[in-house]
């Protein structure tokens, strides 16, 4: 795959983030690709939303995408670095490949998940990173509940 492919397989995973936004939650948003390049499942963070601490963009994207046989070859694409929850995802179930749209907000487990064999691609996406940049600043509380450093 390459950057032109990579970006459009991004544009899902926006239309996520930017749904979420709209909802009134954490805009953050995730596609799985099948091996072939089919999309198999797209999520949005819907913690606000649901109440649900665990419905992560990653989570929710592999949820829609049902059982599957195998997960090798498959690609998750997020619009942010995912966190240590959704990097354990990915590794649990073997997803090849992760493409981040930044990681400028969140730098995650991505690293760890390099060291493990999964293919990472950091788009440093200019939409993604305002979008992300726009947020935070917007709502710093929500952030940082989100990511696990609101305090005690």
């Amino acid at each position: 795959m390459n950057l032109i492919q990579e970006r459009a397989l991004l544009d899902i995973a926006l239309e996520e983030a930017r749904a979420g936004l709209e909802e009134g939650g954490i805009p953050i948003g995730a596609a799985l690709y099948g091996a072939d390049g089919a999309l198999l499942g797209r999520g949005r963070n819907r913690r606000v939303q649901d109440g649900d601490p665990s419905m992560h963009a990653e989570t929710a994207a592999f949820r829609a995408a049902g059982r599957q046989r195998t997960y090798g070859g498959t690609t998750m694409v997020t619009t942010l670095a995912p966190c240590w929850y959704c990097s354990g995802l990915v590794r649990q179930f073997g997803i090849s490949r992760v493409v981040i749209g930044e990681a400028r907000s969140f730098d995650g487990g991505q690293a760890w998940l390099a060291e493990h064999g999964v293919q990472i691609m950091v788009l440093d996406d200019a939409a993604c990173v305002e979008l992300m940049r726009t947020f935070v600043t917007a709502r710093p509380e929500l952030w940082l509940e989100d990511i696990g450093e609101s305090g005690p």
